[in-house]
């Protein structure tokens, strides 16, 4: 599936509805999304809430978002200073979580592709506030860990 976003790495068009949809389908299979609290110790949430927070996530998302289809050496080089194996198992887990599609081709040598779910697709939104937030504040976070290394 090529995804289509803006320069911001939002979806576009059909892309955008394929998010709604996603988190509506994803709602009606598991109940109303009130019933989970990644708060409580148990639940089953805080293993999606945490690989969504996990180094890497994040990055993988954005970059596949913005280039819509990559193949391991060009997410590589967008990601940037992660090594193979970390990402390897970055990959493996979102994939085991819907989040994003690996397609391999027959050819030679072997082609593998990724490129993001409707699922994957569905975090765009937040994982935008929290990377325009990031930007926003950088200033500030870097200012108070001045202040905290030199107290």
């Amino acid at each position: 599936m090529r995804i289509s976003v803006t320069s911001e790495g939002e979806p576009r068009g059909a892309a955008a509805g394929a998010a709604t949809a996603a988190t509506a389908t994803a709602t009606a299979a598991t109940g109303h999304p009130d019933d989970w609290s990644v708060l409580a110790p148990d639940c089953p949430s805080r293993v999606v809430f945490g690989r969504i927070g996990e180094r890497w996530t994040m990055l993988v998302i954005l970059a596949l978002a913005r280039a819509g289809t990559l193949r391991f050496t060009e997410l590589k080089a967008q990601v940037g200073r992660v090594t193979p194996k970390v990402l390897t198992e970055t990959l493996r887990a979102l994939e085991d979580d819907g989040l994003i599609d690996r397609r391999a081709f027959q050819d030679s040598p072997p082609r593998v592709e990724y490129s993001l779910t409707p699922l994957g697709v569905s975090l765009l939104e937040p994982i935008q506030a929290m990377r325009e937030w990031a930007e926003q504040h950088v200033p500030e976070v870097l200012a108070s860990r001045e202040r905290a290394a030199s107290a």
